[in-house]
């Protein structure tokens, strides 16, 4: 079967500074609270520096598709440019099956008092994978959790 291949970009402006905006996305304990599984039945490392690591493992809830299973994702810091841009790429694994790779690139900017963050994801899904659908839907949800971590700042 060959690779899925799909880009998306979502976009988001925010009442918060260009560093607070910049912090949720590049401190531990921030970026924790709403990109790992709320429900703290995981893991959450990073290292966050070009050539860092971050590692996100969960186990898939009782109403998912796949209860029980290990979701985990293995991203390399690619470049940052502080307060203005982070790329990693990532590879995510559904149990013992690797499902996909991406190039994800957060850019943050001015907009006034605001700021904008752009979020570009472009991905080879493979066998076994969620697909691009569901990979939006993902990062849809995690935005909301995002916004929901600046409102708490």
């Amino acid at each position: 079967m060959p690779a899925v291949h799909d880009t998306f970009v979502l976009q988001r402006t925010y009442p918060k500074t260009v560093d607070k905006v910049f912090a949720a996305l590049s401190e531990a304990d921030k970026k924790r609270r709403w990109f790992a599984a709320p429900s703290g039945d995981g893991q959450f490392e990073m290292d966050f520096q070009v050539g860092g690591q971050e590692r996100n493992v969960s186990v898939m809830g009782k109403d998912t598709p796949f209860p029980g299973t290990r979701l985990s994702s293995l991203s390399v810091y690619q470049d940052i440019v502080p307060g203005q841009r982070i790329v990693l790429v990532q590879t995510m694994s559904l149990g013992a099956n690797r499902i996909s790779s991406a190039l994800i690139t957060f850019e943050v900017a001015p907009a006034g008092a605001r700021t904008t963050l752009t979020l570009t994801h472009q991905a080879a899904f493979y066998e076994h994978a969620d697909g691009p659908k569901m990979r939006l839907e993902g990062w849809t949800a995690l935005l909301e959790r995002f916004t929901a971590e600046l409102e708490a700042a």
